[in-house]
């Protein structure tokens, strides 16, 4: 998302929060409505140039939201007639923007619940549990199966076993991945999860177990790296032959034994 869309943005989400806030639990409601609109935008070429097209009046745009989304809480009608009267650099950064409000929503009625935490664990046990399930990951991104049974399956997965925020969050990533695979989508939840708690996630991709002394020492240099304390959410795939992998938000340092022989063959092609 381009600079003027993050701006955008992050004005309708700090109106947004207030809202979220008084909802409480029921914040949930909103989020889902709010991925209603954006699969109307997705499924509606026209709908969505209309929405985003700078040409069109601000008010004009509202209007058509008022009219097309008359059915939906009126809190979501108004927070959508407000993103689309804002300058989008493009169409897309709009639906997304839409898309990361429903997530917000389901994070806050978590929170209301004291539960935020259990989601953003959760989220990533899931994305943990899922690295040697290759068949399961393909099934719950396969375009060829209508989205409501990729949602189904997710549920039957996870059902009973999480918070239903976290239930919330798997349900919408099989259903509507757009373009993103059901982990990706999960990871991107977790960390607005982390965002939401103040906390910069370290996610950490090793070939083996790391002892508590080898967490200790990562958890200290990075916190002398970033200034502040992190979360390290640690996964262990076997495929790695050495190293680690270490991403917190755009940053990555990747030292595994993989990367440098990819490193080392790109060196001897050029």
């Amino acid at each position: 998302m381009r600079g003027t869309s993050l701006a955008s943005l992050g004005a309708t989400q700090l109106r947004f929060e207030p809202v979220l806030a008084a909802a409480g639990a029921q914040a949930i409601t909103l989020g889902e409505q709010l991925f209603a609109v954006v699969d109307a935008m997705d499924s509606s070429g026209s709908l969505r140039r209309t929405l985003s097209d700078p040409a069109i009046r601000g008010d004009a745009k509202a209007g058509l939201v008022s009219g097309a989304l008359g059915r939906l809480d009126p809190r979501v009608v108004e927070v959508v007639s407000g993103l689309v009267q804002q300058r989008w650099s493009s169409a897309e950064d709009l639906i997304e923007a839409v898309e990361q409000l429903g997530f917000d929503a389901v994070l806050a009625s978590a929170q209301a619940g004291n539960e935020l935490e259990r989601v953003e664990d959760e989220l990533f046990r899931i994305t943990r549990s899922l690295v040697g399930q290759r068949e399961v990951r393909q099934a719950l991104f396969d375009p060829r199966v209508p989205g409501d049974k990729r949602a189904d399956l997710a549920a039957n997965l996870l059902r009973g076993k999480v918070a239903d925020a976290t239930l919330a969050v798997a349900r919408r990533a099989a259903s509507s991945p757009r373009g993103r695979r059901f982990v990706a989508t999960l990871g991107l939840v977790g960390d607005l999860a982390a965002a939401r708690r103040e906390r910069l996630v370290a996610a950490v991709t090793s070939g083996s177990e790391l002892s508590q002394a080898q967490l200790d020492r990562l958890g200290g240099i990075l916190q002398q790296a970033y200034g502040q304390e992190l979360q390290l959410n640690v996964t262990v795939d076997p495929e790695i032959l050495g190293g680690l992998r270490i991403q917190v938000g755009a940053d990555v340092v990747d030292s595994t034994v993989l990367a440098r022989l990819a490193d080392a063959r790109r060196r001897l092609a050029s």
